[in-house]
């Protein structure tokens, strides 16, 4: 089975903050099938935060029982280590930072095409923000607000592919929503908008929505006959992937 969780996304625990995506955290450590998974975060985009480690850890394995192993990419690590640290994880889980640097970085090692394999062997693939864009053909990004320009625009990044859609992370959270009303009709492509506490989870050909919020939004937002239009998402059971695609 092909198991993917893209969380839109929310708080996991840092100082001063709620917890806010726990309902569809269980929901991943559910779809590993086991009770005390090995879940492996990939930090890159965060430029290996030792802060969003520390914070992953207290979460994922102190209050949720998981077993934690972490992927440093951002210093020297062998093809051999990226390889056997993916495959042999339960869980993936990649966190949030920019997705260009993030996507750039993991061409230039190969970890691209080692995550793709492990999707394919049945690995749960998952995380948030940039690391639920990374699954799609492309996604809604603020990667330009990590550079020293004081004036950024979103932008669209090239992502892993797995599924022909652009995502669009924070979308009401971050007011997104005229940027990516733009960009879908510059590109007229069907595009996954998720506000903070929601996800998207595929598993094979279905797809469902998971809330830990239920005021929280997800919405198909696509090109019809000239004019963009917006379909909110609701169903908590899961329907045919196809369903997104059509228009």
């Amino acid at each position: 089975m092909n198991k993917i969780v893209a969380i839109g996304g929310g708080e996991i625990g840092r100082q001063g903050y709620q917890i806010e995506t726990q309902k569809i955290d269980e929901e991943i450590i559910k779809l590993s099938g086991k009770k005390s998974p090995l879940i492996l975060f990939i930090p890159t985009a965060s430029n290996d935060s030792q802060g969003y480690i520390s914070v992953f850890e207290n979460y994922f394995g102190k209050k949720l029982g998981c077993k934690i192993d972490v992927l440093l990419l951002n210093k020297h690590v062998s093809k051999n280590e990226i390889r056997n640290k993916i495959l042999s994880s339960d869980i993936v889980y990649v966190g949030g930072g920019n997705t260009l640097k993030m996507m750039t970085l993991w061409r230039k090692l190969g970890v691209d095409k080692v995550l793709k394999e492990a999707w394919e062997k049945g690995i749960v693939m998952s995380g948030l923000s940039a690391g639920a864009i990374c699954w799609f053909k492309f996604g809604h990004s603020d990667s330009q607000r990590f550079t020293d320009h004081p004036e950024w625009n979103f932008i669209k990044v090239k992502a892993l592919g797995l599924f022909n859609f652009i995502f669009c992370p924070h979308y009401h959270f971050e007011k997104r929503e005229k940027s990516f009303e733009m960009m879908i009709n510059k590109n007229s492509r069907i595009g996954l908008a998720f506000d903070n506490k929601t996800a998207l989870e595929i598993v094979d050909d279905k797809f469902r929505v998971l809330k830990s919020d239920d005021n929280a939004k997800a919405y198909r937002v696509f090109k019809k006959d000239g004019k963009i239009e917006t379909q909110e998402l609701t169903n908590e059971d899961f329907k045919p992937l196809t369903d997104l695609s059509s228009k």
